[in-house]
This record gives C-alpha cells, sequence and structure tokens, in this order.
C-alpha cells in the first residue's frame, strides 16, 4: 500500500511529489502517459513559481533551460505599445526572473529532481473508490492502495469527477492554437513577452531558449472554420507575425478550446485533495495556471511543517488560497 499518491505526473504532480519528498514522505505518481517526453507547447514561470522553485533548489536549472523575461508588454497589431510591465526592481527585490521555458523541458527537471523510480508511466487513471483506504484502479488493470490521493489531474479531473462529484466545465468560446517554432527573433524581443491585439483576435509570443519561440494565436469561435488560414486571419497585423507562422511547422501546433472550471465548494474529502486545473482551473490569460498549481504545492508543503493532520491540512490550504483571492 501506498502511504501517497499524486494522480497526474503534470507540472503541479511534479512540483508537489518534489515538496513532498522533501519532507521524507513516501510518494508515488501516476502518469497515464507512456513516457515524459517533449510534447506540448511553451509555458510562462512567472515570479510566485520561480520562489517555488527556489525553495526546491530548482532555480538555476529552470533558468538555465528557459529565458528570462524582463518585460510583458501589449501592443496593437503593429506593435504600438498600450501597456508594458517591467519586472527590473521585482527582479532585484526577489532575486528570481520569470521564466519562459518549454513544459517538456520543466517536467524534465521536477522528474529527475523526484527520481523516476518514484513516477509510474502509462497509468490511465480509470476508477477511484473510498474504503477504509482508496484504491486506485488503472487501465492496464493494476490496483493500487493508498491512504492519502492527490488529484493534480487537470481540468478533467478523474479524481475530482468520481470522489467530489462538483465541477462544470465552461467554454468561453474561444478558440486558441500554440506553436513552438525554430526562429530568430529581433533582439528587441529576445527577453520580452508579447502579446498584440486586435478586432476578435489576439496573437503573442516569446522567445523561450537559444533557438526556441512559443506562440499562441486566440481567435472567437464566431470566425473558426475547420480550414482557417491563420496567416490570412492575421495578415493585417505586423508582418512579424506571418513570418513566425509560416516558420511554423504543422505537426508543431496544438489546437484547443480555451475552457475553465466553475468554483466548486470544497477541493477535499477525507485524505484526499485537489490541486492546479483539477481545483480550480483558469483561462490562460494571466499565465498563472501551472503557476498557481506550483503555488499550492508549496502551500501544502508549508502547512505540513505546521500540522502532520492531513485532513486538516487539506482544509487549511483551501482557506489560504480563498483568502490570496
Amino acid at each position: 500500500m501506498n502511504s501517497i499518491s499524486i494522480i497526474g505526473a503534470g507540472i503541479g504532480g511534479l512540483t508537489l511529489g518534489n515538496i513532498l519528498k522533501q519532507h521524507q514522505l513516501d510518494v508515488t505518481l501516476y502518469e497515464s502517459a507512456p513516457e515524459i517526453k517533449p510534447v506540448g507547447s511553451g509555458i510562462m514561470m512567472a515570479m510566485n513559481a520561480m520562489k517555488v522553485f527556489e525553495q526546491l533548489n530548482l532555480k538555476e536549472k529552470v533558468e538555465n533551460a528557459g529565458n528570462k523575461i524582463h518585460g510583458i508588454s501589449i501592443t496593437d497589431g503593429s506593435f504600438r505599445s498600450i501597456s508594458r510591465t517591467h519586472s527590473s526592481d521585482l527582479e532585484r527585490k526577489l532575486n528570481v526572473s520569470n521564466v519562459a521555458i518549454h513544459r517538456a523541458e520543466l517536467q524534465k527537471i521536477l522528474a529527475e529532481n523526484i527520481g523516476f523510480e518514484n513516477i509510474q508511466l502509462s497509468h490511465n487513471l480509470q476508477s477511484i473508490e473510498k474504503n477504509d483506504n482508496y484504491t486506485l484502479h488503472f487501465e492496464n488493470r493494476t490496483a493500487v492502495e493508498s491512504m492519502v490521493v492527490f488529484g493534480a489531474d487537470g481540468i478533467k479531473s478523474k479524481v475530482r469527477n468520481q470522489i467530489l462529484k462538483t465541477g462544470t466545465i465552461r467554454n468561453t468560446g474561444q478558440k486558441c492554437w500554440r506553436g513552438i517554432v525554430n526562429y530568430d527573433l529581433p533582439e528587441e524581443y529576445h527577453h520580452e513577452a508579447l502579446e498584440m491585439w486586435g478586432k476578435g483576435k489576439r496573437f503573442g509570443f516569446v522567445k523561450m531558449s537559444a533557438t526556441k519561440v512559443y506562440w499562441y494565436a486566440v481567435i472567437s469561435d464566431k470566425s473558426f472554420k475547420p480550414d482557417i488560414d491563420l496567416c490570412s486571419v492575421f495578415s493585417d497585423f505586423n508582418p512579424l507575425v506571418t513570418k513566425i507562422l509560416q516558420a511554423t511547422s504543422p505537426g508543431d501546433i496544438i489546437l484547443n478550446d480555451i475552457t475553465d472550471l466553475s468554483p466548486i465548494p470544497e477541493w477535499y474529502s477525507d485524505n484526499l485533495c485537489l490541486i492546479g486545473d483539477a481545483a480550480h482551473a483558469t483561462t490562460p490569460n494571466m499565465g498563472q495556471g501551472a503557476c498557481q498549481a506550483i503555488e499550492d504545492a508549496y502551500i501544502i508543503g508549508k502547512l505540513l511543517v505546521e500540522n502532520k493532520d492531513f485532513n486538516r491540512v487539506f482544509e487549511n490550504f483551501q482557506k489560504n488560497k480563498e483568502k490570496k483571492k
């Protein structure tokens, strides 16, 4: 029997695993994917997340695998400024920077730190039931008994749906393309994240490493067609947008609906707790989805210093997070 099981080895689950490991706790992560490999897109680790990585002694590894970002700009389609946020003063105060990084690179750093022997791949949760402890049934026909379970399995969380039986996924009426491309951005954009606004559409990009750029494009569902040409959609934006799109291989582009999760009354049950998108998924507009999951893990770790009763920790965890809203 496991002492603690974490369902989901994404960024939130892996961060929580690392923090519980610091507490010398017996923890196993279960991930549906057959391997942790370079799939997915880019992500921005804001300073709140980077402070947690500093506590885990992983700050330099994350910085070296990504690219420090010192400013975030909102512009129109012609790069005329709407707003700009400088972070230099806060960087000096906190001794961390925002970092743009490939999701897979970040997952690799976290997985290596906790140890791959603590991660069970190809374990897609099928069902979970509560008796004296929890029994986890996986699609590969294995079953595991666990005293404590964390659901870090995203907005479509099976843990949430089967145990707490709450939460509605809401569609915002927007489509989002995300891509990774080898592209040499103009030097002025090497350490700045850009989001460009047009009528019913947005385009953002950021340099993730020496050779990689992460970009995203958002339009309303009303404008979407299956054969839509993004270059045509953004033809009235600065030509740099078209160049980035044309340089991207179709196989490196992901298309998703933008969704969030309706607020749920409780994130926990007896010896079970949700973190990250499983508990409080938001739209990606503030770039805080993964960062909030990382912060969740940090808060649980801090509460465990004060109290070893997981149920008390879970109750205080939700109260602590709700105070911050």
